[in-house]
């Protein structure tokens, strides 16, 4: 699993008009010409974490069975239910993701999407228990369409209310 980053994005919102541009250029280029760049792996790990804080005060804010999360939410959970019907999405197993078996299941899922979905492959942080929050423990790294597949269906089935009625119930601050 992928270790969450926590404390907000100031690595990005430090970057300058310049460097912000640099770093854009930079992650529009194809990611063989990176080998283990430490600078562009800290990066990717920030765009994700930025994704999963917006998604999750998204899902805290309004109720998830009436999100569109794309242009293709149906098409998706149809697919996605479809091809994983029995999948426990409340508490992912991570090997139900990662283990070659579920791999050589998930791939011809994913490429179904390949010129649907924009950025269909992009790394994204996927919460295990979706009863709870990003931690590190209760992260795992994803490609986007297995995100979206994922928790379009959790919104669907109701299996975000949790966190939209959790957060409802909070005090105002």
């Amino acid at each position: 699993m992928m270790a969450v980053p926590t404390g907000g994005m100031s690595g990005l919102e430090s970057l300058g008009a310049s460097e912000a541009l640099s770093v854009a250029q930079a992650l529009s280029l194809p990611a063989e010409s990176y080998g283990n760049d430490p600078n562009v792996e800290m990066v990717w790990a920030m765009k994700a974490y930025q994704h999963a804080e917006v998604y999750f005060n998204l899902i805290g804010s309004v109720d998830p069975r009436h999100l569109k999360l794309t242009r293709k939410d149906d098409v998706i959970y149809a697919a996605f239910r479809g091809d994983f019907p029995e999948l426990r999405i409340d508490v992912l197993d991570p090997e139900d993701l990662k283990s070659p078996a579920a791999k050589e299941k998930w791939r011809p899922f994913c490429m179904k999407f390949e010129t649907e979905v924009e950025d269909f492959n992009y790394g994204t942080l996927l919460r295990l228990d979706c009863s709870k929050e990003y931690t590190e423990e209760n992260t795992i790294f994803a490609t986007r369409i297995q995100f979206y597949g994922v928790e379009i269906a959790r919104n669907r089935e109701g299996y975000n209310d949790v966190i939209f009625h959790h957060r409802a119930s909070e005090p105002v601050k």
